[in-house]
This record gives structure tokens, sequence and C-alpha cells, in this order.
């Protein structure tokens, strides 16, 4: 590289390169030789010292092209490590700006250390627990440390259940089992082939085969949750999850994965990861999902198989509908956790579900409509957590991230077809009503952090800003907030339904989850709007729901209650209008009251005034039961958003203030740049 000479300011050393002397304008016209000083010799002894004039500062320095190329490539590099030094990261960044990480997140991990024996757990951003604990440190203005997830079988009490005894249940219960996952799992979910399934079963106890390792992993995982949605619920303090005898003799089965699978092992593992939700054992789920991902890599299930390889329509169908269940898994488990996906979408080459002609009566199959809504909505979920939650840079601003999301979910709602829409007229059909809790979730999953945000700036002192060009920024905020709080109302209506027609399954995770999810926004509805007062009611009803489901031996629930409870323990008087109002001896009817709507708080406490734009999910006056979730893109603000051709509005902050007051919500070194 060239480096400047001792001898002056006008000799250029180049490393294995003669030294060049550069001649001032007077010895180069008189082609004579410069001594290369300022003055030179010559100039000075001439008199005219004073006007010794150099090329070289005119920067007519002749070097190498390569040069040049070197000097740019490192400028690019210098300019990379400065996009992602922590002092950029964490100062002006701007929302428009392109080339920028997420501004809703701070650029480290969260740990969070348990036990000082064991290595800290990475709390991912996306998982409603962490974003209880983000809300409570909104509302403390403080580091509130998240809460220790303890709800859970642990391993020592599985190895006390093991019991290398048990034996298969009768034939008649065992018959009883399966058809009861045929009933409540296999309409959601493809994790095996029914029909044949079914013939397995008379086959082992025909044959008396009950020592096929492969099959009884496959039959216990299903005995195991059989008896979790058949046992009735139980008030025992001491209670055990139903199906957990099954399932821990099913998982000693599978301690050593096999290096060429079968379709059963891959079955096997799905359906262990669905039962170990019901354990509160989330984190084994993600583990199992990642075995049968990996395991159907090897199989190639993420790519089409010819008829030459596999001529059976049904086994070539199964092999689809089986991948689609892995993928799906995969987003869903994510979107809880917090954890990035595990495939992107590039990398599957594999059509999606089709009807099967020699299936006419759903012998083998459920419905294909259903799994195709499935995997559409399990696609958008697995964006919203890279593209909400993600740390990676992204090429396009954060509100246009949530446009291009919101987007899809409209299109997604607007293309289901009839029999997958909820009516008002009837009961939805328990497969439906899931499928429409997870699209509220995943609009509540990708629009919450604004609404937080939104919390954050209703506590700060105000800040007028009139300009006309802040007032695109602020309708898009709360469009996307409104949105959110519209989601949670519905997804509220829909799991109080199903709890008073006495559906809702008592040790059920998801059910648990989404209530969790959709209170945690009610308390932040009624803290940003003293019209959204009566949310805060709403919020009373999940708690107590939660409670019951908790006294009942669900171990997500105590989970969740516990949450609750402690955002319930940071309101006070002072910060806002909902006050301090849950009551300890506030009880809800029991699971199969006649009217499901009759323990709601009174309608007349909610904005029903046709005249309030801020809630247009209520303009005709009904209670939250007759909502419906295609209701959130029918609001103008929301068409309007949606139609900008470009919703990059600048930083985040409308009055203002740096982006990093919201990253400080998500990154506590920064803490105190908001709470000043």
């Amino acid at each position: 590289m060239p480096t400047p000479s001792s001898k002056g300011p006008n000799h250029l050393v180049v490393k294995g390169k003669k030294k060049k002397s550069i001649a001032c304008r007077r010895c180069h016209t008189h082609k004579i030789k410069c001594s290369g000083e300022q003055p030179c010799t010559k100039c000075r002894n001439a008199g005219c010292a004073a006007e010794c004039n150099y090329v070289n500062r005119d920067r007519q320095i002749k070097v190498h092209e390569s040069y040049l190329e070197q000097l740019a490539a490192e400028n690019e590099r210098l300019r990379e490590q400065l996009s992602q030094s922590p002092a950029n990261l964490n100062g002006h960044v701007s929302d428009g700006d392109a080339a920028v990480q997420n501004p809703m997140i701070g650029e480290r991990g969260w740990f969070q250390p348990y036990d000082p024996s064991a290595p800290p757990v990475h709390i991912g951003e996306a998982a409603c627990t962490a974003f209880a604990t983000r809300l409570r440190q909104v509302l403390t203005k403080s580091k509130a440390s998240h809460m220790h997830r303890t709800q859970y079988t642990p391993e020592a009490t599985l190895y006390r259940i093991r019991d290398p005894t048990l034996e298969w249940p009768s034939l008649p219960n065992a018959r009883l089992l399966i058809q009861i996952v045929v009933n409540q799992v296999s309409r959601v979910y493809h994790l095996f082939l029914r029909k044949s399934t079914i013939q397995e079963l008379e086959d082992v106890y025909r044959k008396g085969s009950f020592d096929d390792p492969i099959l009884k992993t496959k039959f216990f995982a299903l005995f195991a949750l059989g008896e979790v949605y058949s046992a009735p619920s139980s008030s025992k303090l001491d209670y055990r999850i139903p199906g957990v005898s099954y399932y821990v003799n099913a998982m000693t089965l599978i301690p050593i994965l096999p290096e060429r699978p079968s379709m059963t092992v891959i079955e096997s593992l799905l359906i262990l990861s669905l039962y170990s939700y019901f354990l509160n054992r989330r984190h084994s789920a993600f583990i199992l999902v990642g075995n049968a991902m990996r395991l159907g890599l090897t199989l190639g299930l993420n790519h089409d198989i010819p008829e030459c390889n596999c001529p059976d329509p049904v086994e070539r169908q199964h092999r689809i509908r089986l991948w689609w269940a892995i993928y799906v898994f995969d987003r869903m488990y994510g979107s809880k956790t917090g954890w990035p996906i595990q495939i992107a979408d590039d990398d599957i080459h594999v059509e999606m579900p089709s009807e099967m002609a020699c299936d006419p009566h759903e012998e083998q199959f459920s419905d294909t409509e259903f799994l195709l809504a499935s995997i559409q909505l399990a696609r958008i979920t697995g964006q919203a957590i890279e593209k909400v939650y993600g740390r990676k840079k992204q090429p396009d601003s954060f509100l246009q991230r949530e446009q291009k999301l919101l987007i899809s979910l409209k299109e997604w709602s607007q293309n289901l077809p009839p029999h997958l829409r909820l009516n008002r007229s009837s009961h939805a059909a328990k497969n439906v009503v899931s499928l429409h809790l997870q699209f509220n979730q995943c609009i509540m999953l990708a629009t919450r952090p604004i609404l937080l945000f939104t919390l954050i700036q209703s506590r700060k002192d105000p800040v007028q800003d009139s300009t006309e060009s802040a007032k695109p920024k602020e309708q898009a905020l709360k469009t996307l907030g409104d949105a959110c709080i519209h989601a949670a109302r519905h997804t509220h209506s829909l799991i109080v339904e199903e709890w008073a027609n006495g559906s809702l399954p008592i040790y059920g995770y998801f059910y648990a989850h989404y209530l969790f999810s959709c209170a945690l926004i009610m308390v932040i509805s009624s803290q940003i709007n003293s019209d959204n007062d009566g949310d805060f009611a709403l919020f009373e009803t999940a708690y107590e729901i939660l409670r019951m489901m908790r006294d009942h031996g669900n171990l997500a629930a105590t989970e969740f209650y516990d949450n609750l409870e402690s955002v319930r323990g940071c309101l006070d008087e002072t910060q806002g209008p909902i006050a301090r109002r849950i009551s300890s001896s506030a009880h809800l009817p029991r699971q199969g009251n006649s009217d499901p709507l009759s323990f709601l708080p009174d309608p007349a406490r909610r904005p029903s005034d046709p005249s309030v734009s801020d809630n247009p999910i209520l303009h005709d006056g009904t209670v939250p039961g007759s909502l419906t979730d295609d209701m959130i893109f029918l609001d103008q603000s929301m068409e309007d958003f949606l139609a900008q051709p470009d919703v990059d509005f600048g930083p985040l902050d409308p009055s203002g203030l740096p982006v990093n007051v919201a990253d400080a919500v998500y990154s506590w070194p920064n803490f105190s740049l908001w709470t000043a």
C-alpha cells in the first residue's frame, strides 16, 4: 500500500518499487531536477520560495487501478462494520432505512439465568411469556425479571412414572382411544392414515405382536393423546396428566433414532411432540418436531417423489401431507417459543395436498381445503417470526413488512372456502374454531410490538406535532394497534363460547395459550384509551377461566395464570382508568352453561357509538360473541393502510425521538433512554 515519504509531501513510496519524486511547477517547466522540499532548493536560491507550487497539491498523482480497487473494498468493509456497530444500532436509526436491523428489538439475544449450575435459557421475543415480561417492564418502568417456568412435568417425574410392564389396553378401549384421536386431532393435523392405522391396530391384537418397538411407540403415543382428550377434569391437587404413562413408555423406545427411518417413526415423533404440550414441555416438543423434520429430509419428504419410486397414490399423498404436518408444527411451535423456523420455504419442493378420488368418505385423509388453509397460515406465521422478531437485516422498512404481512392475512381470509368460515347462526366445528384462533394469533403476533410501542408513547409527556407529514404515520400505527385489539377481542369471544359450551379441552395447551395472549392485549388496550375500559373486563374473564383450568390440573394454564397475576400486580391507581378491580372471590360458571355469553361484561360498558371510528368493530352495538375476524380488514383506515404504495414514514416515534426508545424495551442496556 502506498505510504508518504519522510522527505516531503511530494514523495510517494510504493512497496517494491523505486521512489518517485514529483517536481514543483517551476522545476518541471525548466526541466531541471527538483529537490522535493517545500520550498525546493532551486526556488529558494532563486528567491521565489513563496511561489513554489507543487503538482501534487492538485491531487494529480498517478496510482495503479488495483490500489483504487483496494481502497474501495476497504471503504465498503468499514461501512459494513459501522452499520453493525452497537453505537449505530442503538443510535438514531430511521425505520425508513432499508439497511438496518429490526428496530423493535435489540441487537443482542435475551438470556435468562435460572440455575447457577446450568446454562442460562434463551428467551425468544416472539413468545407470549416474553411479551408479558416486556409489558410488566413498561408498566413498572423497571427491569422486571422474566418469570421462571416451573409449571411443567420435569424429567425426574417422568422417570418415576415410567413403567416397563405397562400393558396394552383392551382392544375395545384401544379402539375408543384411537377414535378419539381421529375426531379431536386428525381433523386438524394429518399425523397418520386413518383407515390404515385402525387396521394396524387390529393386526397387532390379532397377531399378538405387542413387542414391535416401532408399532408400540406409535400406538402408545396415540393412547396418550386419546386419554388426555377423553379424561374428565379433576380438581385434585395431586393430579397427573392423563395419558402420561403411555407417553413415557413411548419416549423410552426412541432414544436411538433410526439410521433409515420409516414413516411410522416420523408419525410417532409428531404425535409425541403434540402430547408434550399437555405436559407444558414445549422445549421437548420443539426438539421432537425438529427430529421429525430431519428424518423427513433424509427420506426426501420435502421433494416430490416419482411415481415409479412410490406407485401407491395413497402412500404418495401420505408423504405429502406428513411433510406439511411437520411444516405446520415447525411454524406453530416457533410462534409459541419465539425460536426461528427450522427450514426455509425455498428448500421445499413438494406439491400441496390434493384430493384423493380413491378416498371418497375420508377413510384415510381429512379435509384437503382445511389442510391447505392451515399450511398457508403457517407460512405467514413463519414470515411474521422472521420479519417482526428477527434480528437480521431486511430489505423493507418495519412498517412495509407489517403491510405485507397484513395483506397476506387479508388474502388468506378472503380465500377461505365457505365451510371454513365462521357462521354466526350456528356453532362452528372445533377444527374451524382452531383455525380462526391461529389466524387471530398471527395478527396479534405481527402487530403487538406496535401496540406496546403505543403504550410506551402514551405514558410519556405528550409532544405536539400537528405537521401533515406526521399524521399518516400516526394513523398507520393506530390502525395496526386497532387490528391487534380486534383480533384479541375475537379470540376472547371464541374461547369463552367454547368454554361455556363445554367443548374446551381442560388440559389443552393451545386454548390456554390463545386466551393468555389475548388477555395481555386487553390490558394494553384498556391502558392506552379510556374508551376501551371495557376491555379490562374481558381480561378479568380470561383471568378467571385460566384460574379454573389451573385448578383442574392444566400445567400451561398455571404458568399463564401466574404471568397474568404478575401483570395485574403492576397495575395501580396511577396507571390509567382500569384500577385494580379483580376480586379473588369472583367466579365464572363451569363449562356447559346454557347461556354462553351470560357472564360476559355488559355490552353497555363497551363503546358502541357508530360515530366512534376508533372502534369500528362495535359499530353495530353487538356483544363480543358476534365478532368475526374478517372485520379487521373492513375498516376504512385498514383499507387505506394496505393500499398505500409506500408506507415508509420514517422513524417509528411520532414525536421525533430516536427509534432506540422502542429498542430500549427489548434491549435493557438502553432502558434509561426512555425512563429518564
